[in-house]
């Protein structure tokens, strides 16, 4: 994906410059800076995507505008998008109300507000971190405003079947938006939500490239290999050792500029999937937010039936520092753009007005994601279809592996000294204390670490 940064202050090119050469891999298809309106302002994007300096909103974008997009359109975008514009009399910054699209802002030494797609790029500017707000934008007049907040929605009285095929109908036309060539890719890791968007984006595609990737005999593999050979992809399998997962994660923590446990251990093989998927295209379809969206959480079966719905609500505002962190930076350290087309905004208010009790279907048993299965009935294969939800890092085959690994490097000794970070948070385990000392060796100065989302649950005592 694209990469932004800038700061709201004209006659700092070679700043901006720098910051940008920080995540240079985020676009090998060109760069601008944009100077004046007291700000500079740059870019860098992949081929695929279109130069970000155009008129049209773009997903990541700067512009030099008298008349830059305003909060009544932001609202009603349909698109991920984080942008900035240089304007009379500083900068204008918007983020898209789920978060899809990375940005972080801080404030100079002497005052200036920065910005950027990533924390190593904004670290050229200042020590100041913070996370740009989804559906927020800010001007240098008005501060940080709201233009989106995600309200309850009115739950549809109609029959399962009716729910279900409008369903399908939302979730073709936002995986049709995103098809922008005869050749695309998909991220398949053999669950429903993959799964689904390599099924709806097939009839659209000349070629549709698939890839799963895991250890040797990860069930991930053989369920990916049953829909690419039921939807005739060409279909990639990337198999990888222990110590292949071990030499990348140094490259895995300083991209995705985390070293929460839940998270590092899921980016792993989506990090090197995606280092091999760059060699055949440009783009990947991803299934990142179905699980949110249609209750596919164990722990969410637990739950009274009345609390279903707000835990829902509540895990998908959470994505955009978490699991919409492993989707942009997997794909973005390889120069991919990653679409996640259940995250369209059409998509998701329509599952919020969906019934919670038509997603976790109770016959005797529990069925997570039920109507999610019934709007996809006979475009996948019937195991696959009605396959139980995996974590990803255990259908890939990575289990406890890591963990192990951690165990036996650090002793007890070493974790109660080091586990209390310089903010407060504890870390959890020693897996994650391996982490975070790979994360330190890049970002040795950074001790506030507010800006950092972690997994629900994780604690921050």
């Amino acid at each position: 994906m694209a990469g932004i940064a800038g700061i709201d202050r004209a006659g700092n090119r070679d700043l901006v410059a720098r910051m940008l050469e920080k995540m240079a891999y985020r676009g090998q298809g060109g760069s601008k800076l944009i100077e004046g309106n007291n700000a500079t302002l740059g870019a860098v994007w992949p081929g695929v995507q279109a130069t970000p300096t155009s008129s049209v909103l773009q997903e990541q974008a700067v512009w030099d505008a008298r008349h830059p997009p305003m909060p009544g359109p932001l609202s009603r975008e349909r698109e991920p998008f984080a942008l900035a514009v240089a304007m009379p009399p500083g900068l204008f910054l918007a983020r898209s109300p789920l978060g899809v699209r990375p940005l972080y802002y801080g404030q100079t030494d002497d005052g200036a507000i920065c910005f950027a797609s990533e924390v190593k790029a904004l670290l050229e500017a200042t020590r100041d971190v913070h996370e740009f707000p989804p559906g927020f934008w800010y001007s240098s007049q008005a501060g940080l405003q709201a233009f989106y907040k995600f309200e309850p929605q009115i739950a549809l009285d109609l029959e399962p079947d009716v729910i279900a095929s409008g369903l399908r109908f939302g979730l073709e036309q936002a995986v049709r938006r995103r098809v922008d060539s005869d050749v695309m890719g998909c991220w398949l890791s053999g669950g429903l939500d993959s799964s689904v968007m390599a099924a709806l984006a097939r009839p659209h595609v000349r070629k549709l490239y698939t890839f799963a990737g895991g250890m040797s005999g990860a069930p991930d593999l053989d369920f990916a290999r049953q829909v690419a050979d039921f939807l005739g992809t060409e279909h990639h399998e990337i198999v990888v050792t222990a110590g292949e997962l071990l030499a990348a994660l140094p490259e895995v923590v300083y991209h995705l500029e985390s070293f929460d446990a839940l998270l590092v251990r899921s980016t792993i093989v989506n990090y090197l999937v995606s280092k091999h998927a760059a060699n055949y295209v440009a783009a990947v379809l991803s299934g990142e937010g179905g699980d949110e969206l249609f209750a596919g959480y164990h722990y969410l079966k637990e739950l009274e039936p009345g609390h279903l719905a707000q835990e829902l609500a509540d895990i998908v505002q959470r994505l955009h520092n978490t699991a919409l962190q492993r989707v942009d930076r997997s794909a973005s350290a390889h120069g991919l753009v990653a679409h996640v087309p259940f995250l369209d905004l059409d998509v998701v208010e329509y599952a919020q007005s969906i019934p919670p009790q038509l997603k976790l279907w109770r016959d005797g048993e529990m069925i997570e994601k039920w109507i999610l299965r019934q709007a996809i009935v006979g475009a996948l294969p019937e195991e696959v279809l009605w396959r139980s939800k995996a974590k990803f890092w255990k259908g890939a085959g990575v289990g406890d592996l890591l963990a192990h690994y951690a165990d036996e490097r650090i002793s007890d000794a070493e974790f109660n000294r080091e586990r209390t970070l310089p903010n407060g948070w504890a870390l959890n385990t020693k897996e994650e204390l391996m982490y975070y000392r790979i994360f330190k060796e890049h970002f040795e100065d950074v001790r506030d670490l507010s800006w950092m989302g972690r997994t629900k649950g994780a604690s921050k005592t």
